[in-house]
């Protein structure tokens, strides 16, 4: 278990790589493939040896080798939260293939939607169609009999929060509509605390900013709602099961 959780590891580290430039070029609208990776300075492409995720960007000591252009701290911070995601899934869910599968996917999606949110207050179409059609997919191949809870679970999700969205337009936009019913196909019944555990960041997050501006001023700041959500996704993905099992055994 422990040598497949490190190559997890190894195996997050480069995924997170890669999801750099889709944090980058995505939102831009640009192609995620070409041209290569290269340095905003002096744009000089970036070398191989130059590009080892986390390993590199230390030994440049975060800057170009060419160039002595800043990089910026997120580059090795996405890498190496999506790595030892990746890793904490595998140790978590070893004893579920399909769960492995469906948490490492899940994290694939959560990482750059976080931080393109952040960056945009958007979260891209193009980023979650193909990861619920995804879902479906690896619960057919791996446990079909789960198949139908994914389904239930994302479509109560979605239509959940497509009511407080049409109730409430500009307190839920639809991005994160869809984003929770992606959320359902992979977390199933887990969703629910995952909601539960985004609400309660938001709101804990919305009291700490009205409290430094004051209510009215803060009132008015943006915060998007999609990182909070993945943080309550990635608490669902090690203890939602537990959590709904204590409530529904209590109530």
């Amino acid at each position: 278990m422990i040598a497949v959780a490190l190559l997890a590891l190894v195996l997050g580290l480069a995924v997170g790589s890669f999801l750099n430039v889709v944090i980058h070029r995505l939102p831009r609208k640009e192609s995620l493939v070409h041209p290569p990776s290269r340095c905003p300075g002096c744009e000089q492409p970036v070398r191989p040896y130059d590009n080892v995720p986390v390993l590199s960007w230390l030994v440049l000591r975060g800057r170009c080798r060419h160039c002595a252009e800043p990089i910026s701290r997120r580059y090795p911070l996405v890498e190496a939260l999506t790595g030892l995601l990746y890793a904490a899934v595998v140790l978590a869910r070893w004893d579920e293939p399909v769960d492995v599968a469906l948490g490492i996917a899940l994290v694939t999606l959560l990482v750059p939607m976080t931080f393109i949110d952040l960056d945009t207050r958007t979260i891209p179409n193009v980023l979650l169609a193909p990861f619920a059609v995804l879902a479906p997919v690896i619960a057919l191949a791996l446990d079909p009999d789960l198949l139908p809870e994914l389904l239930l679970s994302g479509a109560g999700a979605f239509a959940a929060f497509l009511l407080v969205a049409l109730a409430s337009p500009k307190g839920m936009g639809m991005g994160d509509v869809k984003l929770v019913g992606v959320l359902g196909l992979y977390l199933g019944r887990a969703v629910a605390p995952a909601i539960f555990a985004g609400l309660i960041a938001g709101v804990l997050v919305g009291a700490v900013i009205m409290g430094r501006l004051g209510a009215q001023a803060g009132r008015k700041v943006a915060v998007p709602f999609g990182p909070f959500l993945a943080l309550g996704a990635v608490l669902a993905l090690f203890v939602g099961e537990d959590l709904v099992d204590s409530y529904v055994d209590t109530f």
